[in-house]
């Protein structure tokens, strides 16, 4: 008996050591995660109207259920660009994203057509590929003739012109890989579990996600103007539903491509040659992901010597190295035959990145 009650007791001991620690389980043991979530719209804008509900009033109750599911968690950090029914110019909608350092940046909308269309559909920033993702970036930019001064805000930015998307794209193409790995998580959760119309990932001209500094995704839960689908969004199930879906899709992205990462501060990391350190090099980028993978052909397509540099949280993949314009010229060619189409080419100086007219004009 007596050897029972000391063996209980020294459990009790290793239990009370492990919950009472103040370092056990605590949040500053833990990396965290900060989601900035957007609620569309809001104040004197409300969206769209469809079936007479409000698009912002449905997207403030979903973001905000989405990050009562994420603050459940300690190691996610959930930060709002409103929490209740006011304007939020876009530009200052980024700068929230920005300063809190975010590594996700996610806004809420509901969508609208005409027809009867319904279905979800998830976006990143790109170039719309046809003529209805443009009405829908061109209806969600609209809203900046609601803002003062909006033309010096957005350097002469014009919803209306197909022609000023293009400069939108520039600032986010470091994050368009991860941006779609989320997005992608987000559908197909949407499809799966919920057994949602399946609208598919797209790209489109959203003026809203041109100034965020991380992956950044726009979701279109669903059409108010469908009778059924409206009276769904405006339901408190489906904004559960909807929510714990995009809460779910985070927490999944956070795991598949964060976990094994170690955020130190470093450059260069692995496969350069040091003979090209000190001088001007020409090499192919090929991807950019936040997962750190191991420089081998099985993980890019066949493609062998590659280096990888780090900058934030993001890792850069590139294909070979030279320093001869027109030998990079073969290599780009070479890595999008492989399967990377939108592999470039960059130039580096003494480890540091340049512009190609740099490169160009010192040889």
């Amino acid at each position: 008996m007596n050897n029972i009650v000391t063996h209980l007791a020294k459990i009790l001991l290793i239990v009370i050591v492990l919950f009472c620690s103040p370092n056990s389980f605590s949040q500053e043991n833990q990396e965290v995660f900060t989601v900035v979530l957007d609620a569309g719209h809001g104040g004197i804008d409300p969206g769209n109207t469809g079936n007479g509900y409000y698009e912002k009033k449905i997207a403030l109750n979903i973001a905000l259920q989405v990050g009562r599911e994420l603050s459940k968690d300690p190691s996610f950090k959930v930060v709002y660009t409103r929490t209740k029914d006011v304007k939020i110019d876009l530009y200052k909608r980024a700068d929230i994203a920005n300063k809190a350092k975010a590594n996700v940046f996610i806004s809420i909308h509901c969508d609208s057509h005409p027809s009867n269309a319904y279905g979800v559909g998830t976006f990143v920033l790109g170039l719309h590929a046809n003529q209805r993702n443009f009405e829908i970036s061109k209806k969600e930019n609209s809203v900046i003739f609601l803002e003062e001064d909006y033309e010096q805000k957005y350097e002469g930015f014009d919803p209306n012109s197909p022609e000023s998307v293009i400069s939108l794209v520039l600032m986010q193409e470091d994050y368009l890989d991860q941006s779609i790995l989320i997005a992608d998580l987000i559908q197909n959760i949407f499809v799966t579990d919920l057994k949602r119309k399946n609208r598919t990932v797209k790209q489109a001209g959203f003026i809203v996600l041109k100034y965020t500094y991380m992956p950044s995704v726009l979701i279109e839960t669903g059409f108010l103007t469908n009778r059924n689908e409206g009276a769904y969004l405006n339901s408190k199930n489906g904004q559960k539903e909807m929510s714990k879906s995009i809460a779910k899709a985070i927490i999944q992205y956070k795991n598949n491509f964060y976990s094994d990462i170690t955020f130190e501060n470093i450059s260069i990391i692995d496969g350069l040659d040091k003979q090209f350190v000190d001088d001007y090099i020409l090499k192919i980028q090929i991807a950019s992901s936040s997962k750190n993978l191991p420089l081998k052909p099985y993980n890019f397509k066949g493609l062998s010597n590659l280096s990888v540099e780090k900058s934030g949280k993001i890792f850069k993949y590139f294909f070979d190295r030279t320093n001869d314009y027109s030998s990079a010229k073969k290599m780009l060619s070479k890595a999008k035959k492989s399967g990377y189409k939108d592999a470039v080419i960059v130039a580096f100086k003494n480890g540091v990145k340049i512009s190609i007219d740099q490169f160009l004009s010192s040889n």
